[in-house]
C-alpha cells in the first residue's frame, strides 16, 4: 500500500492487530480482530474500534477524532492486505457501529480504491442486494475478497 499508515502489531495467529494513533488527543490504541461468522463459503467479519483496556474489547461507537483518519483507514486497510495473505480467497464483511460511521469507512475505501482494485473483489450492501462496488454509491456494508 503506497498510503502513509501505522506499523501494526499482531498476534500469532493473523486474527488481531493492533496499533496507536498518534494526534492532538494523544496516543490512542486501536484494534482490528477477524472473526469467522460462515463456513460455506468462509467469511470473517472486521471488527474495528479503541482497544478499551478496562474490559479489554474494542469500543467501536467512540468518536477519536484524532485528527489521522486517513493513516487510521489505511492501517486497517493493510491488516485486510496481510490476513487476506495468510488465509487466502476467504471474504471479509465490514460494516460501521452507525450509518455515519459505514459512510466514513466508503470515503476511506474512495481514498484507497486504485490501490484496491488492483488486487482485491469488493462488493457494497444497498436496498437488500450485494453488488459490484461503485465509489459514488452509498453501502450499508461491505464484502472483500482478494483476487
Amino acid at each position: 500500500m503506497n498510503k502513509e499508515y501505522y506499523h501494526h502489531y499482531l498476534a500469532e495467529d493473523f486474527y488481531e492487530y493492533s496499533f496507536y494513533s498518534e494526534g492532538p488527543k494523544g496516543r490512542i490504541k486501536k484494534s482490528v480482530i477477524y472473526t469467522k461468522i460462515q463456513d460455506d463459503p468462509p467469511v470473517y467479519n472486521l471488527a474495528f474500534g479503541d482497544f478499551d483496556n478496562e474490559t479489554k474489547e474494542i469500543n467501536d461507537k467512540i468518536n477519536t477524532n484524532n485528527d489521522d483518519r486517513d493513516i487510521v483507514l489505511a492501517t486497517v486497510a493493510n491488516t485486510i492486505n496481510d490476513f487476506s495473505n495468510k488465509y487466502g480467497n476467504n471474504f471479509i464483511f465490514a460494516a460501521g457501529s452507525t450509518p455515519s460511521r459505514t459512510r466514513l469507512y466508503q470515503i476511506g475505501i474512495f481514498g484507497l480504491w486504485d490501490e484496491i482494485e488492483k488486487d482485491f473483489y469488493l462488493w457494497g450492501y444497498k436496498e437488500d442486494n450485494w453488488r459490484e462496488f461503485q465509489c459514488n454509491v452509498n453501502y450499508e456494508a461491505f464484502l472483500i475478497k482478494k483476487k
